[in-house]
């Protein structure tokens, strides 16, 4: 059964904040996140009514010892590979999972490409621009901001590489 999405609540992640502060147009969905789904990028798209294809998950990868942001579409995977090659290195691999957090200042989940706690070199799937707007993690579990793929790009300082697979 579908979540209805909700209305923003008060109070701002620092996702929304840097979005306010640049200027951004922008618009936040939220909805009841479950905590026992299995994916929390394709409980977004249900809960939201989004193709799978426009809502984007917030990955973290180590490559070649430098933590890197992947944003790739909730209905593929990452290819790490392609990451690597993207950023010029020469070996990715998942980030360790509490690394990641300290380093963004999100939970697991709630990941955004935005607003970190140290900025972190971002590579956003090509496909995104098929888009006129995404849909990524606004900073906490059960909420999204969607945005322009070049607004995202421009606020995050990322490049545009196919790193997604599926």
């Amino acid at each position: 059964m579908a979540k209805k999405p909700k209305k923003q609540q008060s109070g701002g992640t620092p996702a929304t904040v840097a979005l306010t502060a640049a200027g951004a147009a922008f618009t936040i969905h939220s909805y009841d996140h479950d905590p026992a789904s299995a994916s929390y990028g394709e409980e977004a798209a249900e809960a939201l009514g989004v193709s799978p294809d426009r809502v984007f998950k917030t990955l973290v990868a180590d490559v070649d010892g430098t933590l890197t942001v992947a944003v790739v579409p909730v209905a593929g995977t990452l290819d790490l590979k392609a990451l690597a090659s993207a950023v010029g290195g020469k070996r990715a691999s998942m980030a360790d999972p509490a690394a990641a957090e300290r380093t963004t200042g999100y939970v697991r989940g709630g990941i955004s490409p935005l607003g970190q706690r140290k900025r972190l070199r971002t590579v956003l799937d090509a496909s995104a621009r098929a888009h006129g707007t995404i849909c990524v993690s606004a900073g906490r579990r059960g909420l999204e901001v969607e945005l322009s793929p070049d607004d995202l790009a421009s606020l995050t300082g990322a490049v545009f590489a196919e790193i997604g697979r599926g």
